[in-house]
């Protein structure tokens, strides 16, 4: 079964839903529905990624991060912290996260890697060749990024980071343009053989590009969800989205189809 990531991002800044849910309330009650939605995890992040983002003080992330991840954690709602510093990794870890997702593959902070190691939790590898502000450049962009990944992979290992816990990402919107991505999740099963994949394509401006201009960010939830399914098709581990409800039925869809509607949960 393809697992769900929530996505609850407790910053003022972030591209879909900046300042929604800063408040501990707030981020809680909305986690918890998510939760509830069937998300396997709440991917809980206190830095923007967006492009133009002012990266942050690890301290500021932290406050942000921390009360969240332990009011979670004490709801018995498991946590996956998206960070690129290996500081908020540790705290988050020691406040009870089960998964680091960084968006770096640990190349951002030279220090990540060890935490990763260390903290024995799973370990979200993005494809990462410095951010989304950096221009693409791929003479063919699947074999490039499984080559890339693949060599972070054999690195990582070595550094002690357990191989079953490593889930690769290849990085969608991140140096890469709306056709790299499309050809990306077209080849999705190129990737699959190296670890587990997880996709994050939820509400991107290459989905974006599918709907009316000035179209808003909730009309991407539907093509999200369809590109969930298709992921799932082609081996995806899990999917990280905005809109857990409708990603949960697209893939119910497709378990019902595959299994011809024996779905066993248990």
């Amino acid at each position: 079964m393809t697992e769900i990531l929530g996505i609850l991002n407790v910053t003022p800044d972030s591209f879909s839903d900046g300042g929604r849910w800063e408040k501990l309330d707030d981020a809680v009650r909305h986690a918890a529905r998510m939760h509830e939605a069937g998300a396997r995890w709440i991917d809980v992040g206190g830095e923007s990624t967006r492009p133009g983002a002012v990266a942050i003080d690890p301290a500021e992330e932290q406050a942000r991060v921390i009360p969240v991840v332990r009011a979670l954690t004490d709801a018995g709602i498991p946590v996956s912290i998206d960070t690129r510093n290996a500081e908020t990794a540790r705290a988050a870890v020691a406040a009870g996260a089960t998964m680091i997702n960084d968006v770096s593959g640990g190349l951002y902070d030279p220090h990540m890697a060890y935490a990763a190691a260390e903290s024995g939790v799973h370990f979200v590898v993005m494809h990462w060749r410095g951010g989304v502000d950096v221009e693409p450049s791929y003479i063919d962009v699947v074999s490039e990024v499984r080559t890339e990944l693949r060599a972070r992979v054999a690195e990582l290992v070595v550094i002690g980071v357990p191989q079953e816990k490593i889930v690769i990402d290849p990085g969608l919107g991140f140096a890469k343009t709306a056709e790299h991505n499309w050809e990306l999740l077209r080849r999705l099963d190129e990737l699959t053989p190296l670890a587990p994949v997880l996709v994050g394509a939820s509400r991107k401006r290459f989905i974006g590009r599918l709907l009316p201009a000035n179209a808003p960010l909730g009309k991407r939830d539907a093509p999200t969800a369809t590109i969930s399914a298709l992921a799932a098709r082609s081996g995806a581990w899990g999917v990280r989205v905005h809109d857990v409800a409708a990603t949960r039925l697209a893939l119910d869809v497709w378990e019902h189809w595959e299994s011809g509607g024996r779905v066993d949960r248990s």
